[in-house]
């Protein structure tokens, strides 16, 4: 524990939202497997969709490129429509906002809360002046902060509408976290970055993050590792762990611990 690098050491550090700021890669799961299950019988698509597909192809990605992913893997094509269609449409647009009607019902019904390892880390990021921004392909982030009340934690949030509006790709392409980077006003050299997807890792790494943290909730730390993390934890709270032992080592390697001379 004690190897895993000072985040207090950087300019910013710039999480992903969705598995490591708060669990709602759970509630995006469960809402990408509700909708895709019921389409698949629907359109009688083999084989029948897994959880597997959710981290090769959704994971990490703007909503409407994780569907055509998806549905490329079946060698299923649809037209892509507009954002603005009916979730009723048979369209890549039409299919996404489907999943996000199921999403944003299990959010307004079951809330949601920020990984305590996450709130610690925020909370010693804070106090060392080092600030934190938000990365995330999610339409929804500016709502799942605010429902977890931790928006006003990050003084950016480069979410999935910024990258709307302006055409920036999906991870893994670098161009989001770059972007945060540049609302942020830091150089990714100085920076870190905080992922659980392989996709986001590759985009921290093709973006040259200083630190690239990967946070293996399920997509495997040899997969993270692979994909160009620098150092994999199962919860950030190791890194509290280890802020905090650090501190006790100094406090006991003072002038009046009971071993100096």
């Amino acid at each position: 524990m004690s190897s895993l690098p000072d985040l207090t050491q950087y300019d910013a550090v710039l999480f992903d939202l969705d598995g490591v700021i708060t669990p709602t890669a759970e509630v995006h799961m469960h809402a990408w497997r509700s909708m895709f299950e019921q389409l698949f019988d629907d359109w009688g698509i083999t084989p029948p969709y897994t959880d597997s597909d959710y981290f090769d192809h959704l994971d990490g990605k703007k909503r409407y490129d994780g569907v055509a992913a998806l549905l490329r893997s079946r060698d299923v094509e649809v037209p892509w429509g507009d954002p603005s269609d009916s979730p009723d449409d048979d369209t890549i647009c039409g299919i996404g906002n489907r999943k996000n009607v199921v999403f944003s019902r299990v959010l307004a019904d079951e809330g949601i809360q920020a990984y305590p390892g996450t709130l610690r880390v925020l909370d010693i990021l804070d106090a060392a002046g080092v600030p934190a921004a938000v990365v995330s392909s999610s339409k929804n982030a500016e709502d799942v902060l605010a429902a977890a009340g931790i928006r006003d934690r990050f003084p950016v949030v480069m979410d999935g509408m910024v990258a709307e509006r302006e055409h920036l790709p999906s991870k893994p392409a670098p161009d989001v976290f770059l972007e945060a980077a540049r609302m942020a006003g830091v150089d990714p050299s100085r920076a870190a970055a905080v992922e659980d997807a392989i996709s986001g890792v590759q985009s921290a790494a093709a973006g040259r993050f200083a630190l690239v943290v990967g946070v293996d909730r399920g997509a495997g730390s040899r997969a993270l590792q692979d994909a160009g993390a620098h150092v994999v934890v199962s919860d950030l709270a190791e890194f509290a762990d280890a802020h905090d032992a650090g501190r006790r080592d100094e406090r006991g390697s003072g002038p009046d611990s009971p071993s100096s001379g």
